[in-house]
């Protein structure tokens, strides 16, 4: 079974495909919709085979699908039919929890993503249970104020890895993992690494995508959507002229 896998950002969106090693990559931004984002997938994976998609998106998830519109991308996430408008069956969880998955070693382990805000997943003896720490009283705000980007250019890093260090101590304290793995882009900006924790790599998102369907040999066939509608049918083979 081969996997397409799609990691959906504010700025780019990036995918894989099984047997490849090169990503590629779009930009996107404030007015990029899910629609957008299918035809410039199609447009990028031309070439490459799937026969399933993953999908790691910028919001909670939950049942496969988003309950809440992306903070930093256009509108119409939410009720869009991915199934439908791929042509395939799709598994989408958030972006954090598919990189998280993605660097997963056993046991309990918890990882923290330092990006625009701040991602969170608790992985139990190969059970994913992604979760929405971010916007948990924290001091004065939430601990995604203190620890978002914006703390960086607000605070100053010095202040940043202080309280980076203090949050990372609180929620070790609470969940008691074995491994504690760092991701976003900005976990580069912390300087010493607090017990028990190591420094993810961001292209962890996609052995995560591709380890959602380890546990499945044969997808189902889906009806391909209406080729009438506005958003093309997955073409199971997309050719490159």
């Amino acid at each position: 079974m081969k996997v397409l896998v799609i990691d959906v950002g504010g700025s780019h969106v990036k995918i894989m495909a099984t047997g490849h090693r090169v990503e590629r990559r779009m930009d996107s931004g404030p007015a990029t919709s899910a629609e957008q984002m299918v035809a410039g997938v199609l447009a990028l994976a031309r070439g490459w085979e799937f026969d399933v998609v993953s999908i790691g998106y910028p919001g909670p998830v939950a049942r496969n699908r988003p309950v809440a519109e992306p903070h930093n991308l256009g509108p119409g996430w939410v009720d869009f039919d991915y199934e439908a408008a791929f042509g395939c069956p799709v598994r989408m969880v958030n972006d954090a929890a598919m990189q998280a998955l993605g660097g997963y070693r056993g046991g309990k382990m918890l990882f923290l993503g330092f990006g625009t805000g701040l991602g969170t997943t608790l992985i139990v003896d190969g059970v994913l249970v992604p979760m929405e720490l971010a916007h948990l009283p924290y001091k004065k705000a939430t601990f995604e104020d203190y620890v978002g980007a914006e703390a960086i250019e607000r605070d100053g890093k010095r202040k940043w890895r202080k309280h980076v260090a203090d949050v990372i101590a609180r929620l070790a304290a609470a969940f008691d993992p074995d491994d504690i793995v760092l991701g976003g882009g900005n976990a580069v900006n912390i300087e010493e690494l607090p017990p028990r924790c190591r420094v993810g790599a961001n292209t962890n998102a996609f052995p995560g995508g591709f380890r959602l369907w380890a546990d499945v040999k044969k997808p189902p066939k889906l009806r391909a959507r209406d080729p009438a509608t506005r958003t093309p049918a997955h073409p199971r083979r997309a050719k490159r002229k």
